[in-house]
């Protein structure tokens, strides 16, 4: 048995929640939902906001996440962020900054920090932007040695994903957040945690 204790506090927005799924799981739950909990005890906490820009997601993560963290555990943190900066004009430069701030943050807090990037939308335009940001937020993660998952490029052309969106009024149902779950869970996430990989 491993000696550590995982605690994990994710934040980010509507879609760490889950909303629309209609197993309430969403990505996250159905990750958690494959990570063994039998090789060391996790404890999970979500910190979620809809429509949450990076600015206000720098502004409130560690505060909120400070709470739940334990001085004698294996402390991580999940950062889920939203498309929100595509609305509120703030510029791709001003994100990445963002971004970094709240990694940075964590570095120095010696919590590990997992990323998982913003999905696509069924708006073309949109999604020019979408792609600028994940590629921001991609590079500001990497170059720090953290784990980003890019969940834009596989599913920007994801016929199921696409059909998804479409009978979920642009939210992804059961099928989408299952997609998301096998990215995040086959793209580092059991590395991240230092877990075997379930066979």
């Amino acid at each position: 048995m491993d000696q550590r204790r995982i605690r994990i506090v994710a934040v980010g927005d509507e879609l760490l929640a889950g909303t629309g799924d209609p197993r309430a799981l969403g990505w996250y739950g159905r990750v958690l939902a494959r990570t063994p909990h039998d090789v060391v005890p996790i404890s999970s906490y979500v910190l979620a906001a809809p429509g949450e820009g990076s600015e206000t997601l720098n502004d409130r993560w560690f505060g909120e996440a400070a709470r739940r963290f334990s001085s004698g555990a294996d402390n991580r943190v999940v950062i889920s962020p939203s498309t929100a900066d595509v609305d509120l004009g703030i510029t791709t430069a001003r994100s990445r900054l963002n971004m970094a701030n709240i990694v940075d943050t964590a570095s120095q807090n010696n919590i590990k920090v997992l990323v998982v990037g913003p999905p696509p939308t069924l708006d073309a335009d949109r999604n020019r932007k979408i792609a600028d940001l994940s590629a921001a937020y991609a590079d500001v993660v990497t170059r720090r040695n953290h784990i980003y998952v890019d969940t834009f490029n596989p599913l920007q052309h994801h016929e199921q994903w696409r059909k998804d969106l479409s009978a979920n009024d642009g939210q992804p149902g059961q099928a989408g957040y299952g997609l998301i779950a096998w990215l995040v869970l086959h793209r580092g996430w059991y590395s991240w945690l230092d877990l075997p990989e379930p066979q």
